[in-house]
């Protein structure tokens, strides 16, 4: 039996057909099948995540059931703390540092019986989109070696289209879980900004970073969210299709590649066939969206990081430790203004949800680019332009981590590499936002 996600597995589990320790040797059969590859671990736990799925197994013997995650394989992005582990943030800046404690998100994931097995790559301190700038090497795409999977969370997204885990706990910062899960043709949430703990986790930006999940489905990555928020566990809740009114953000949001174009009006089509209704929705001063990025991430990266890139600056990848240091330079002016856009921002994207159920927009403008790809087109005849890869990858998300609201990718049907449709909640209603998703899922992502 071929178990692809955690539904599955739980079903499974609770009727007797497969053991936890079935599915820890499936997920790591396919570490060795697929990890060489992609180059998606950093650490495998394979003898601590065996011993776990033998008390999962016996705690099923005695009747004592943890919920959908009891006794299932998942990964952990390096940025997590696990007590007894170094934390690598994928860098030599940190190889010697040992969390003393679990992250709390750790403790909530165990407490639902979820196992760990291992830690997964990533772009070094999650400051970069591709996963090229490593200690360990770059992640690459589990279809197509020779591109990027995406990042921050490249290493979770390929350990969780491989079949590496169930699923994995990702950091998203400008689009850090969204960007590799549209990449890689998965499920990923950002939850509303302050509900998941980020303690224990290695910051980029205090201001902007969130933990989230990546999953095969929308179910899966909500179970995730409900043990990482401290909430019940409880089956996402699809409205009737026909009920339901998105807000499509044109504009600044519309400069995308042909294949994603092509994937993206084919499911609004299928959208509104179902009686979904779709309006147009614009974000005014969208221009302004990466500057505020920028004057928001570097400067609460670059204060963090402040006592290695001076005591430890070979210890970086160049690019990362040049952005960190760009952040020195970054006035107290530039980050108030903002810190100020912020709330304008925020203002803006909640007044065009006042509208409806969801915006939705694609959640990247290109496919997986080639590992080491500067520049992408974007656009159409003469108003397509050349665009920096980073600046293109995060185009879509980095807004979405200014305003905190919960965003969720979903995989879309296309002949080609993935492509990712983004849907936005309300700010605290990642609950609906899941719900919402859910009945979109049924209509436009691959069965």
């Amino acid at each position: 039996m071929v178990i692809h996600t955690i539904a599955a597995a739980a079903a499974a589990l609770r009727s007797g057909t497969v053991s936890s320790a079935d599915l820890i040797d499936a997920s790591l059969q396919a570490v060795d099948r697929h990890n060489a590859r992609t180059n998606a671990f950093i650490r495998i736990d394979a003898a601590a995540a065996r011993s776990s799925a033998r008390l999962a197994d016996d705690e099923r013997k005695q009747g004592i059931d943890r919920g959908p995650l009891h006794g299932v394989p998942i990964s952990l992005k390096d940025l997590i703390d696990v007590a007894g582990q170094t934390t690598t943030a994928a860098s030599r800046v940190l190889n010697d540092r040992v969390a003393t404690a679990d992250a709390p998100v750790v403790t909530r994931l165990r407490d639902a019986g979820a196992i760990v097995i291992g830690k997964t790559n990533l772009h070094e301190f999650a400051l970069g989109t591709t996963c090229e700038d490593s200690a360990f090497g770059p992640v690459r795409h589990p279809r197509d070696a020779s591109r990027s999977p995406g990042g921050s969370s490249g290493g979770s997204a390929a350990a969780v289209a491989t079949g590496m885990g169930l699923a994995s706990i990702g950091t998203d910062t400008g689009g850090s879980i969204r960007i590799p899960a549209a990449a890689c043709g998965i499920v990923g949430l950002k939850p509303s900004f302050g509900e998941v703990p980020t303690e224990g986790v290695i910051p980029l930006s205090a201001t902007l970073d969130h933990v989230g999940p990546l999953g095969r489905t929308v179910q899966d990555v909500g179970w995730l969210w409900a043990a990482l928020a401290g909430r019940p566990m409880e089956r996402v809740r699809p409205p009737d299709a026909a009920t339901l009114r998105l807000g499509r953000l044109g504009g600044y949001f519309s400069l995308v590649s042909d294949e994603v174009r092509a994937a993206f009006e084919d499911a609004l089509r299928d959208l509104t066939v179902r009686g979904v209704a779709v309006s147009e929705s614009t974000v005014a001063h969208a221009d302004a969206i990466a500057p505020a990025y920028v004057h928001l991430v570097l400067p609460e990266g670059a204060a963090w990081h402040a006592q290695y890139l001076d005591s430890r600056p070979a210890d970086y990848t160049p690019n990362v430790r040049a952005r960190f240091e760009a952040g020195r330079s970054i006035s107290a002016v530039d980050y108030l203004k903002a810190r100020e856009a912020r709330r304008t921002f925020r203002d803006a994207i909640d007044g065009a949800l006042a509208e409806c159920d969801a915006l939705v927009l694609p959640t990247l403008p290109i496919v997986a680019p080639l590992l080491g790809e500067s520049e992408v087109l974007l656009g159409v005849g003469d108003r397509s332009e050349r665009v920096a890869v980073r600046a293109a990858m995060l185009r879509q998300t980095q807004l979405f981590n200014i305003t905190g609201h919960p965003a969720i990718s979903l995989p879309l049907r296309t002949p080609g590499l993935p492509v990712g449709l983004q849907l936005v909640g309300a700010r605290g209603r990642t609950a609906r936002l899941l719900d919402v998703a859910s009945a979109i899922e049924q209509i436009v992502c691959p069965a």
